[in-house]
């Protein structure tokens, strides 16, 4: 009886683990497809021109999109001036100060936020930052970027913050040193590493994102001439292309798609360095 108990329970696993395998497969088939086909297409259309030389006007072949490779950077960089210190001071307070009805109204517009579609971020950032300003502008599409990289800083922050030992606070607190500088000296420099993941998983997130920059930022074919003018950035370059008749276009978006994705992959590969040493321990 006992064997064949024990037989049963056996067959079950492996079927288990088989549907496991199988769905980590059908998972795996759509991505590796789009990668695949993202790196042969983009690749074979990628040179050195297209990393170093502007747009060509309609009817000229070559051209690159350097403007929009170093506008997606400063896009980037606003963004985590925007959200960084936003993200971080509510994951602090929501970590260390999180009773109340403030720090339950902070968790839930966090979790609204981080459902709203980045379209509609977009759209809030164009009426109350474009068209006060009466121009579109990098300052609006690094607004529209970091609202959207807030919630998942502040989540970060808060989680990687819960994860530092009591005692380690009580240790602080027992030599006089008061709460605030508790936080500051062991409490963050303790969760640092975890905080940087996530505060790269949020820009990771927002790399690619085009619908709020199409209200915001609109585009450049020149290079930026201030940061409250338009800019150019990899997205919106690449939709530009995509939709165009022209074939070398075509060619260039697929080649601005796999710099893109290239970005997001070394994001992503840096994420994973980082998180290896973001274990929190007592020492």
């Amino acid at each position: 009886m006992i064997v064949r108990s024990y037989g049963w329970r056996k067959a079950k696993s492996l079927v288990m683990i088989a549907l496991v395998v199988a769905c980590v497969g059908v998972a795996l088939v759509p991505l590796v497809s789009i990668l695949a086909y993202v790196t042969v297409r983009g690749a074979t259309a990628l040179n050195f021109a297209f990393l170093t030389q502007l747009p060509k006007p309609v009817g000229e072949t070559g051209g690159g999109m350097a403007n929009a490779i170093v506008g997606t950077l400063i896009l980037l960089g606003l963004a985590c001036c925007v959200s960084l210190p936003i993200g971080i001071f509510s994951g602090v307070h929501l970590a260390e100060y999180g009773k109340g009805w403030f720090s339950k109204l902070v968790r839930f517009i966090t979790d609204v936020l981080t459902g709203v579609p980045s379209i509609t971020v977009g759209i809030f950032v164009y009426t109350v930052i474009v068209l006060p300003m009466r121009s579109f502008s990098a300052i609006a599409g690094g607004i529209a970027l970091g609202i959207i990289m807030v919630p998942t800083v502040t989540k970060t922050t808060e989680e990687m913050l819960r994860m530092v030992p009591r005692s380690l606070r009580e240790g602080a607190w027992a030599l006089g040193v008061p709460r605030w500088r508790t936080i500051v000296s062991v409490v963050i420099p303790t969760a640092a590493g975890g905080i940087v993941t996530g505060i790269l998983l949020a820009v990771a997130r927002v790399a690619g994102e085009t619908a709020p920059l199409l209200f915001t930022a609109l585009g450049n074919r020149f290079w930026h001439s201030g940061l409250g003018q338009p800019i150019a950035a990899l997205p919106l370059q690449v939709f530009a292309y995509a939709i165009s008749p022209y074939d070398d276009w075509q060619a260039q978006a697929w080649a601005g798609a796999f710099v893109l994705t290239a970005m997001i992959l070394i994001v992503s590969i840096v994420v994973r360095i980082v998180a290896r040493g973001r274990h929190i321990t007592t020492r």
